[in-house]
């Protein structure tokens, strides 16, 4: 990947844990390293990588009690191990631990007619072993938040203002000091009741501090639900109008519009920026016009950005031998 993982926090013998069986809605597999690198976001707070990349840690909302510490690592090829620090105290907050990571993962995204696509396709059969899903945060507003901190900056700035995000306005996990670095994502209140001289002298958000209190704000107040475009069926929501709500966000262009399309599991626009367009040449040894790259994946359909991502991030998991 493009950026290290960060260290494993320490963990206790006496956490919680359950089996969670890596298949999607039609039975297709799922590779967990595949999914937890599927692209950078999954770096940035309440999420970690495990030093190999293998899992991660999160910090999880949870309904009606304190966010809680949990940790996902393989338990086998098929498999993984979902635990959780410290222990939950009802069985409801055990299906609510095991739904978030089931949600992270993107277990409920059937992709099994993308694998039947990409069996015929050379530079992309491989991935029908179980890559394609990508990971997403627990709230929409989470993974448009992180989207925009992505634009006209470099990856560096990006990790110093979700960090000041999450680090000065999330919650804290339960059990944990006030001064921990383990906290959920903030709140739209939280967000939006962060006033202008922290998104400029804290975040360092620069123009993107006056549009990401406007986001949170609307979405605090009622007047924006995004969580809706996260449920919302092509049928309901057409792949256009969902491309023309977003570009209505202040601090959301083309390429975000794409993006956060990309992790709402809608993959028909491509993400054409200044990485994807030098990697896609790099790979096939010659610059093209992004109507040419569209045309390249235009047979994979409502999948077709999705297989662009593929074959541009093939080399960010190092294939058994």
């Amino acid at each position: 990947m493009a950026s290290g993982s960060s260290p494993e926090p320490a963990w206790r013998g006496d956490a919680w844990s359950a089996t969670l069986t890596l298949r999607g809605p039609g039975g297709e597999p799922v590779d967990l390293r595949r999914t937890v690198v599927s692209h950078g976001l999954t770096e940035l707070p309440p999420m970690r990588l495990h030093p190999d990349e293998s899992g991660f840690h999160v910090v999880l909302v949870m309904p009606r009690a304190r966010p809680l510490r949990a940790r996902v690592p393989p338990a086998g090829r098929t498999r993984a191990r979902v635990s959780a620090l410290p222990r939950p105290t009802t069985a409801a907050q055990e299906r609510a631990i095991l739904d978030g990571v089931r949600h992270l993962l993107r277990l409920d995204e059937d992709l099994s007619a993308l694998y039947t696509l990409l069996a015929n396709d050379e530079q992309l059969s491989w991935a029908a072993a179980g890559a394609g899903r990508l990971m997403r945060g627990q709230t929409v507003f989470e993974d448009v938040v992180k989207t925009i901190c992505t634009t006209n900056c470099t990856w560096s700035a990006t990790v110093r203002m979700v960090g000041a995000l999450v680090g000065r306005l999330g919650d804290p996990a339960r059990g944990e000091p006030a001064d921990t670095p383990y906290r959920a994502f903030p709140t739209p209140a939280a967000m939006a009741g962060a006033d202008d001289a922290f998104y400029t002298d804290v975040v360092r958000a620069g123009y993107r501090g006056p549009y990401l209190r406007t986001l949170a704000t609307a979405v605090a107040d009622g007047a924006l639900d995004l969580e809706a475009l996260a449920t919302a069926t092509r049928e309901d929501l057409p792949d256009d109008e969902l491309e023309r709500q977003l570009l209505a966000i202040a601090g959301v262009g083309p390429y975000a519009a794409a993006h956060i399309m990309m992790l709402l599991g809608r993959h028909s626009r491509l993400v054409l920026d200044s990485w994807t367009r030098p990697k896609y040449a790099r790979l096939t040894g010659r610059k093209a016009k992004d109507a040419t790259i569209g045309r390249r994946f235009r047979r994979y359909g409502p999948w077709a950005g999705l297989a662009f991502w593929l074959l541009l991030t093939r080399d960010w998991v190092a294939e058994e031998a």
